[in-house]
């Protein structure tokens, strides 16, 4: 996971950067999973995998005009990512102390068994009014968004793709 977020920081190829990130989420997803949070991990995929990985494909292809050959690094950005680097592992270093170091209860408390069905009997029982309305507010602001982007592509046929 670290290791493909890492290369979608450094690749200069925005398309490959965005797959990376998607790489990424989907270890996210896995570490639900291996957690025992199936749910968490499902919409892991269908939110960030699924849903916002297209939106940043569809922005990095619709967006970019020309590519930039040459990005010129310049020694203040080196610097600061240097010290950014350096306190981040100063920060996990004393994170990673203080987890060693300190002492957990032997018995845990056990949280009440949590599976998909019952959110989606609790979202669909307890609250199906509030997801409905929520359904009806996104479904508005998606047309909104094709009648503001359709009707600003007829102001500007030279900048339509």
């Amino acid at each position: 996971m670290l290791g493909s977020a890492a290369a979608a920081m450094l690749l200069r190829n925005l398309i490959h950067s965005a797959l990376l990130l998607i790489l990424s989420w989907a270890s996210v997803a896995a570490f639900y999973l291996w957690a025992g949070a199936e749910f968490a991990a499902f919409a892991q995929i269908l939110v960030y995998v699924g849903a916002i990985s297209m939106v940043v494909l569809f922005a990095v292809l619709l967006t970019r005009q020309n590519q930039v050959a040459d990005v010129v690094i310049e020694p203040a950005s080196r610097k600061r990512a240097t010290t950014a680097l350096t306190v981040g592992a100063c920060l996990a270093g004393i994170l990673s102390a203080a987890v060693v170091a300190s002492r957990f209860p032997a018995a845990a408390v056990t949280a009440p068994a949590t599976t998909v069905k019952l959110i989606g009997l609790e979202l669909m029982e307890r609250h199906g009014a509030a997801l409905l309305i929520i359904g009806v507010i996104l479904t508005v602001a998606l047309i909104g968004a094709t009648l503001l982007a359709a009707t600003e592509a007829k102001r500007n046929p030279e900048d339509a793709p």
